[in-house]
């Protein structure tokens, strides 16, 4: 079985919500990001996102495009990310903390690396699926298909204004879980949730048996909280990604600490009851 089917398997069967991080590879440097993997685990992380840095960002916020910049700015390739996540991967087994990894990858990288060879390096690395954030549904089923033989799940996006029949055919082609999108526009932190996500969730439901998972705007343990009757879990990026970001003023170490804390924060407001 797919890590991902086991984990939202286990959660369900526990009544529990599953927390997934989103972190940039090589930001701010490939060391970091293995220690910060850790650290997440630690700190309740069911899932962690890994996004593989690439120039031409589709609806990335302010926050992960700087990040993105910057790891890219100091030579970062793709071969340098498959051998940190292995060596996270091989860390947190010895813990026996299995949690899967999703890589993040725009499909110009999979075209420039070549998909079979990513495809495999990613399945040795310790990933277990992918989302390629600029990959059109109809054009997604040969890749699936490939990944399906490595057995990896390809994620798909639903966002706000996506068409209700074409949201119905992008929940079919997704596996894994479907990455629902809270609002239009790009990542990055904000102050509330909308109002109207709640009733695309209570649609969605109806349309597949996928796990349901919220990401964009997700920042705040308040958001959680009120997510969490609705969803399988939430996706938390520019929060986290923005505590990694170099100020001069904190090390790795206070950064990871900023990172448990508000990390355990979410974790908490999932795990209330309801």
């Amino acid at each position: 079985m797919n890590p991902i089917d086991a984990l939202f398997a286990e959660l369900k069967k526990a009544g529990r919500k599953a927390f997934m991080p989103f972190i940039t590879a090589g930001d701010p440097d490939l060391a970091a990001t293995v220690e910060t993997i850790c650290a997440l685990a630690d700190a309740g992380a069911d899932l962690v996102e890994i996004g593989f840095p690439y120039s031409d960002p589709i609806a990335d916020g302010p926050v992960i495009q700087a990040s993105y910049t910057r790891a890219l700015e100091k030579g970062l390739k793709v071969q340098d990310i498959f051998l940190a996540t292995a060596q996270a991967r091989a860390r947190l087994d010895n813990k026996g903390k299995a949690l899967p990894f999703v890589a993040m990858v725009s499909a110009s990288i999979l075209h420039r690396f070549g998909q079979a060879a990513f495809y495999l390096q990613a399945k040795n690395s310790g990933f277990s699926g992918l989302i390629v954030p600029d990959l059109p549904a109809e054009e997604s089923a040969n890749i699936a298909s490939a990944l399906k033989i490595q057995g990896l799940h390809l994620v798909q996006l639903v966002t706000p204004n996506t068409p209700r029949e074409r949201a119905r055919q992008i929940v079919q082609a997704s596996s894994g879980f479907v990455y629902c999108v809270s609002v239009s526009g790009i990542t990055g932190e904000r102050d509330m949730i909308p109002a109207q996500l709640i009733s695309q969730l209570q649609w969605l439901r109806e349309e597949t048996r996928l796990p349901l998972c919220v990401g964009f705007g997700v920042s705040k343990p308040a958001h959680a909280a009120l997510l969490r009757q609705h969803v399988d879990g939430v996706i938390v990026g520019s929060a986290l990604v923005r505590l990694l970001a170099p100020d001069g003023q904190r090390t790795l170490i206070q950064s990871l600490q900023e990172i448990k804390l508000l990390s355990r924060g979410i974790r908490s407001a999932l795990d209330l009851p309801s």
